[in-house]
């Protein structure tokens, strides 16, 4: 099938991996199978997934702080947890780090199955929601993020491949808060402070092209992140 639904299994018990990977497959999904935690979020980052499937007692990185780290990159990417804990106090905990659903073993593959589509029909019709238009009107700029170019006063206006992405996801939450974090590990994949002096780089610049817009400005959250300001004058 074209365009496989590709789901991320991140499981330590090398059977039920195995079994499981087998199993999504069958059902015409292309699955990504890693056994701990730290190869399961590198797999993440090297890929687009539609669904992650993380076991929560795993060596390196368990799966609650695979999940975080996960959320961190992608924040609406769907996660199901699979643990052998039953008790309460760990399901909370699994829904406070991000899961939208969380099976206990042993389970059955058809429960899964079940689980898996109901959350990806869910997904599509969130994404359908928020779908994301070609072309960003910014006060009086237009900002055409698949061309990475800039349209204001009938001249275009080239972006690099890093400031488009910075941008849109900047666009996508026009006049709210986006976690420097977030975007360091959406664009970078990686937060660290030399990436972060970089990105900080790549703001300037864009503020510095969005001054053809008096009524637009990026402006700095101390130590949280940024905001990209659109007023109506």
């Amino acid at each position: 099938m074209e365009d496989k639904t590709r789901i991320l299994l991140v499981e330590d018990d090398a059977n039920l991996s195995m079994v499981l990977k087998d199993y999504l497959e069958m059902l015409g999904y292309e699955t990504v199978l890693r056994n701990d935690g730290e190869e399961g979020l590198e797999a993440f980052k090297e890929n687009e997934f539609s669904l992650c499937i993380l076991d929560v007692m795993m060596p390196k990185k368990d799966g609650f702080r695979l999940a975080k780290d996960i959320r961190a990159i992608n924040a609406d990417i769907p996660l199901i947890f699979l643990t052998a804990k039953s008790l309460k106090e760990d399901r909370i905990a699994g829904f406070k780090a991000g899961c939208d659903d969380y099976i206990t073993k042993p389970f059955s593959t058809e429960e899964l199955s079940l689980r898996i589509g109901a959350i990806l029909k869910r997904s599509e019709i969130q994404y359908r929601q928020k779908k994301i238009p070609d072309i960003f009107e910014l006060g009086t700029i237009q900002f055409d993020h698949k061309n990475m170019i800039l349209i204001h006063g009938g001249k275009d206006y080239s972006l690099t491949r890093k400031e488009a992405a910075l941008l849109k996801l900047l666009a996508e939450n026009k006049n709210q808060l986006v976690e420097r974090e977030y975007a360091l590990e959406k664009i970078w994949g990686s937060s660290d402070y030399f990436i972060g002096r970089s990105m900080d780089v790549f703001i300037a610049k864009l503020r510095k092209m969005l001054k053809i817009d008096p009524n637009i400005s990026i402006t700095n959250v101390h130590g949280t992140g940024f905001k990209l300001e659109v007023s109506d004058n």
